[in-house]
C-alpha cells in the first residue's frame, strides 16, 4: 500500500486582506475535493496575505496509479489558482509505502 502527499506553495498577489487570501485557499481546496478523491488541507498559519501552503494526500495500492493521480492534481491547482489570481510556486511530492504481509 502506499500514500503520497503532494505540497503547494502559493503565491496570492491579488490578495490584500486575510479575506481575500482565505477565499482563494477555500475555493482552492474546494475544488481538488471535489474533482478528485483525495484529502486536502491548508497547512500553514495564514504568515501573509499573499501565501499559504496547502498538502494534498491519497492512498493506494498502486504507486503508479497516485503519481499519476498527483501529476493531474498538481495540473488542476496550477490551472484553478491561476482562474482565482494565485499561482503554485512550487510543489512537491512525498511517497510512504507499506511493505505487504503474505
Amino acid at each position: 500500500m502506499a500514500i503520497v502527499s503532494l505540497t503547494l506553495e502559493l503565491r496570492i498577489e491579488q490578495a490584500h486582506s486575510l479575506k481575500d487570501r482565505r477565499q482563494v485557499v477555500r475555493s482552492l481546496k474546494e475544488k481538488l475535493r471535489h474533482g478528485f478523491n483525495i484529502s486536502v488541507a491548508e497547512l500553514d498559519e495564514a504568515v501573509t496575505w499573499q501565501s499559504a501552503t496547502i498538502g494534498v494526500t491519497a492512498i493506494s495500492s498502486s504507486r503508479d496509479y497516485l503519481s499519476g493521480l498527483m501529476r493531474q492534481v498538481e495540473n488542476a491547482a496550477v490551472r484553478i489558482a491561476n482562474d482565482l489570481g494565485a499561482q503554485v510556486a512550487d510543489s512537491w511530492c512525498t511517497f510512504l509505502e507499506e511493505e505487504s504481509e503474505e
